[in-house]
């Protein structure tokens, strides 16, 4: 399926340009949610179909990011499985982060360690041997800067120093592997465009040695569906340690979502919504770049009084291009501004 045809399985109004916000389900998504919420509603159908599609969404999530399953632990936010990464550190350990990162990739870190932040370009340069991790967004949540992964997995390497990725902004746009990397941990609300409630985070084996299971439940048990009672301590061998008890109707919503994503192929989609970025960036006399996320000066109020939903991040417009984005949108939005 090519993109130009997939556009059709989306029920977009025209004008959102806010993906980094929040992204638009597929149909067939919103179908499956809307079945269950029918079946919970008149109470005709058992959990456990719905529970089915956690472990789709994990493997859906795997695959995207070139992961193993069984390396992939299912969480609710972003914040929420990074607080348990952090206990993989000693305390007070140095962290280096961007000091712009996005809240949820910076408290965690702020609580359980000694952060060290510097700008976002000279994230590698800052790892030396008294870091303990560097945590970074593969994309920035308000610029849309696209990190330079490799450097910062090299130099984090000849340090012995942990990397911690927040993909949230990324994974769904920009092809995403998880080679090098200790912990990829994703919102799946954005542009894989699941319900709020489903994140997912890439676990390393060296990493989870390391960690603890601080929100340790009964899904995260090594027998799934037989660690409801009592004694003893049995958590899964692998990533699954780590889970939290899932919100069923968000994972329904992400399963088909993200495999329609691998189905589309996340190179194709990274193709058309930065070229739908770069003829916003055209239309305002900007140089192109290499990503979905365009930040400029202008006046928000006038695209909002013309019903183009963008967002405003640190002062700025942030505008956001995702699959079911057309040239029509970017060209409605670029009449406002110009």
């Amino acid at each position: 399926m090519d993109i130009s045809s997939a556009a059709g399985l989306w029920d977009a109004h025209p004008g959102w340009l806010n993906t980094a916000s929040y992204g638009l389900p597929p149909r067939r998504a919103f179908d499956e949610l809307q079945a269950v919420l029918t079946e919970w509603r008149h109470g005709s159908g058992d959990w456990q179909p719905w529970d089915a599609s956690v472990g789709r969404s994990r493997a859906a999530f795997a695959r995207l990011v070139g992961a193993q399953a069984a390396d992939v632990s299912v969480g609710s936010t972003v914040s929420q499985i990074m607080s348990v990464v952090a206990t993989a550190l000693p305390p007070r350990a140095e962290v280096v982060v961007p000091e712009v990162e996005f809240t949820s990739n910076l408290f965690p870190w702020a609580v359980a360690a000694d952060i060290v932040t510097v700008p976002p370009d000279r994230v590698a340069d800052a790892i030396t041997q008294d870091t303990a991790a560097v945590a970074f967004s593969v994309v920035q949540s308000a610029s849309g800067y696209v990190a330079p992964v490799a450097d910062i997995v090299a130099a984090a390497r000849d340090h012995d120093a942990l990397v911690i990725a927040d993909a949230s902004q990324a994974c769904g746009w920009l092809p995403v592997d998880v080679a090098g990397v200790d912990a990829l941990v994703c919102a799946a609300y954005k542009w894989l465009m699941a319900p709020r409630g489903a994140a997912f985070g890439y676990l390393s084996p060296r990493l989870r040695e390391r960690m603890r299971p601080l929100a340790a439940n009964w899904y995260a048990g090594a027998d799934e569906g037989g660690s409801y009672y009592g004694p003893p301590l049995r958590l899964a061998g692998d990533a699954r340690a780590f889970d939290l008890s899932p919100a069923w109707f968000s994972f329904v919503g992400a399963a088909p979502a993200i495999e329609l994503l691998n189905e589309l192929g996340v190179e194709r989609v990274r193709e058309h919504d930065v070229a739908l970025a770069n003829r916003f960036r055209a239309g305002l006399g900007l140089e192109p770049s290499d990503t979905a996320i365009v930040s400029v000066d202008a006046p928000g109020e006038r695209l909002e009084a013309a019903g183009i939903r963008a967002a405003v991040r640190a002062g700025r417009v942030r505008a956001s291009f995702h699959v079911y984005t057309t040239e029509a949108d970017v060209d409605r939005a670029l009449d406002v501004l110009t």
